[in-house]
């Protein structure tokens, strides 16, 4: 059976790959999702505010001389490293690209223009396959219109792809207000794949304490359902390569999105909670399934469920739907 696809170019022994997590933060976790079975991996992602804060240790520590203490005995600290925070990064990234067997697609969280554009480029040079722009704001000055939090997107993507040859993938926020036009103009600027969806994360109340708690939720099933009516909608009217993200817990999960139009699925919260191993329980999922309805291809199922482009009533049909799910009584 041939379960292999095609990713913005990248070739997989298979669609399912392991989304950036703290899984992949290191090249031991790295490994051992390629060993356990990752078509492909994304790294951890860097956050440029964690290289300036590790950079500016560094040089506080440095700035620690031996008039600090009447009895040191050098200059310069024991624990400083010559190594910068992005170095490290960039070293992992480049051992895991010889070494894991499997493409590594880099994922980046900018916060300046330079800072997407430059470590870009670096991360290119290590040995990235690929870049994923994870892009997350929240767009707190109520003076700014929706057009510039748009502009702002496309100009980051046109900034990284001005200094990069790899393809480059934006993991993108569900909340627009015309999310087929932002992805549409995405396309145009040259994205070569959209990731659908980004999680985005706040603060719950701790009410023993009164005050804001910061915890880590794991994804559910049910969340793939709006990410499989959007790939429903774009994937057949796109030119690009769609991963589908969040959710994904159990093999007919994986064959949900591939029906929608993904090429590929990412999954991290599922293997936080059942180990790297269990990426073979989906793949093992996904083989059955197409066994027992002698399918002998992925391409014989990807995107056979998708709205095809030119329908004019499908608005209309998503309302629809709508309505029934809410009045059908299937609680």
């Amino acid at each position: 059976m041939d379960l292999s696809t095609t990713y913005m170019g990248l070739d997989l022994r298979h669609p399912i790959m392991a989304s950036a997590s703290p899984l992949s933060a290191d090249l031991g976790g790295i490994l051992q999702l390629s060993d356990a079975g990752a078509a492909a991996i994304v790294m951890a992602s860097i956050y440029e505010e964690d290289l300036v804060n590790q950079d500016l240790h560094q040089v506080r520590l440095l700035d620690t001389g031996s008039h600090s203490h009447p009895e040191a005995s050098s200059y310069f600290p024991a624990l400083v490293s010559n190594q910068s925070a992005l170095d490290a990064s960039l070293e992992t990234l480049r051992r895991a690209s010889e070494r894991a067997g499997v493409p590594i697609i880099a994922s980046l969280n900018g916060s300046s223009p330079s800072g997407w554009s430059d470590i870009a480029h670096q991360l290119e040079e290590a040995g990235a396959s690929a870049i994923e722009l994870n892009i997350y704001r929240i767009p707190t000055n109520f003076e700014e219109t929706s057009v510039e939090i748009e502009q702002n997107h496309l100009d980051i993507l046109e900034a990284v792809k001005s200094k990069v040859r790899i393809p480059v993938s934006v993991k993108l926020s569900p909340y627009f207000s015309s999310l087929g036009n932002m992805a549409m103009r995405l396309q145009q600027a040259g994205v070569n794949g959209l990731v659908l969806f980004n999680r985005f994360y706040g603060p719950d109340i701790n009410l023993a304490s009164l005050s804001q708690q910061f915890d880590y939720r794991l994804s559910a099933s049910y969340e793939i359902r709006y990410g499989l009516m959007w790939l429903s909608l774009l994937s057949s009217r796109m030119d690009i390569s769609f991963a589908a993200s969040s959710g994904i817990w159990e093999p007919e999960d994986v064959v949900k999105y591939l029906l929608m139009g993904a090429s590929a699925v990412m999954t991290a919260s599922a293997l936080i909670k059942h180990g790297p191993s269990y990426l073979a329980v989906l793949l093992e999922g996904l083989h059955r399934w197409m066994e027992s309805r002698d399918l002998d291809s992925l391409d014989k199922i990807k995107g056979k469920l998708s709205q095809r482009s030119g329908r004019m009533d499908e608005e209309e049909l998503l309302r629809t739907q709508y309505h029934h799910i809410l009045t059908s009584g299937q609680f």
